[in-house]
């Protein structure tokens, strides 16, 4: 039978190291590229909240491995119904795999078993794993034992979410890499008015962006109430 191929994805182009702001996560980062380049653990579990960057640093860890000549693989498990697992034949030969919501296949039988087993052909191979996951892994309703033993092999990372301090400068920051300015109380303006999620705060700064260029206009706290103000009456 001919070997299946593991689904393509595609990288996202803006979720490096190098744009994420790490806040409190230095290590994590420090941890997740010394793994993908081979110099620290073979096997990583990263766990937190939604919205607090773990698809990010999964996708960054695919581009630090390309970067260095290295395959690599990532699926967010959540994105869709889970496909056929078949789909992991055949990744036991990359040299970097990713997993985003590892929880996902929690209760499906055949998708344990199969990840099991790419799990153990994989390691055999001396290959980096990487998953995340939105609980640590004694926590995860996996069934088959072996499976969840394996889990908790290698590094478990908890990734620590940024306080107001940290977003205010991580808006900042992304807001410089993106070309523009946003002054600190502009900043804070948006924390206390606006959606505090990482993902929707980058959505919004999107939008700023387009109506600063647009208007000619820097982001001052009045420009925001305008464009805010719009935004709720459309």
């Amino acid at each position: 039978m001919a070997q299946q191929l593991p689904l393509h994805f595609e990288f996202r182009a803006n979720q490096t190291f190098n744009d994420f702001f790490p806040g409190a996560n230095q290590e994590i980062v420090t941890h997740l590229q010394r793994c993908v380049a081979g110099l620290g653990e073979q096997q990583i579990f990263l766990w937190g909240k939604t919205g607090q960057g773990k698809s990010h640093l999964l996708q960054a860890c695919c581009h630090q491995a390309q970067n260095q000549k290295l395959s690599s693989f990532y699926f967010d498990l959540s994105s869709a119904e889970l496909p056929d697992p078949l789909m992991l034949n055949g990744l036991d030969e990359y040299d970097v795999v990713c997993f985003d919501n590892i929880e996902c296949i929690a209760g499906n039988a055949a998708w344990e078993l199969a990840f099991f087993n790419l799990f153990n052909q994989h390691r055999e191979r001396g290959h980096k794993l990487i998953v995340s996951a939105s609980s640590a892994p004694n926590d995860i309703a996996i069934r088959l034992p072996d499976l969840k033993t394996r889990l908790n092999w290698g590094l478990t990372l908890r990734i620590q979410p940024l306080t107001d301090s940290d977003r205010i400068a991580a808006l900042i920051f992304k807001a410089d890499q993106m070309g523009f300015e946003i002054a600190p109380q502009a900043g804070r303006f948006l924390l206390t008015h606006y959606d505090r999620d990482l993902a929707g705060l980058w959505a919004l700064l999107e939008k700023l962006d387009r109506a600063s260029l647009a208007a000619k206009r820097k982001l001052t706290i009045p420009f925001l109430k305008q464009i805010l103000n719009e935004d709720s009456h459309d």
